[in-house]
C-alpha cells in the first residue's frame, strides 16, 4: 500500500521526496512500519526529526510542524490574547515596604539617603 501517495501532507511530500517509506525510515533510523504508522494515523513528524527531514527533502519545517515552527508572517489574531505580564514590585506583598522605602532602594549605595 503506497499510502504516502494518497496524501498531500507535508510528511507525505517528504516521504515521496526521499523515494519510499523504507528510505525515509532509513534516513531517520526508523523502520518502514513506523513511517507507515505516522502517515496512516496522520501523526506529526516527531520534533527531533524535523530539521533533518527539512535538510534532506527541502520540505519546510514550517510545513512539517507548524505547531513548533510557526511562520514569521503569521501574526497573532486579535482574538488570541497576547502574553500578560504583571511585574510585581518589592512592596506588592502584604506586610512588606514599597520598593522606594526599602533600605536598599533609598540611597544605600551613595550614603546620602533621602532623609528630611
Amino acid at each position: 500500500m503506497a499510502l504516502e501517495h494518497e496524501s498531500d501532507s507535508a510528511l507525505a511530500i517528504a516521504v515521496r521526496a526521499v523515494g519510499s517509506q523504507s528510505a525515509f525510515g532509513r534516513l531517520l533510523g526508523k523502520r518502514q512500519s513506523v513511517v507507515f504508522g505516522w502517515l496512516r494515523d496522520a501523526r506529526p513528524l516527531p520534533a527531533e526529526h524535523v530539521l533533518k527531514v527539512e535538510q534532506a527533502t527541502g520540505v519546510s519545517r514550517h510545513d512539517l510542524r507548524p505547531d513548533i515552527y510557526p511562520r514569521d508572517d503569521a501574526a497573532p489574531s486579535s482574538s488570541t490574547p497576547g502574553p500578560t505580564h504583571h511585574p510585581r514590585s518589592f512592596g506588592s506583598y502584604p506586610g512588606t515596604a514599597p520598593a522606594a522605602e526599602s533600605p536598599s532602594a533609598v540611597g544605600a549605595t551613595s550614603g546620602a539617603g533621602n532623609r528630611p
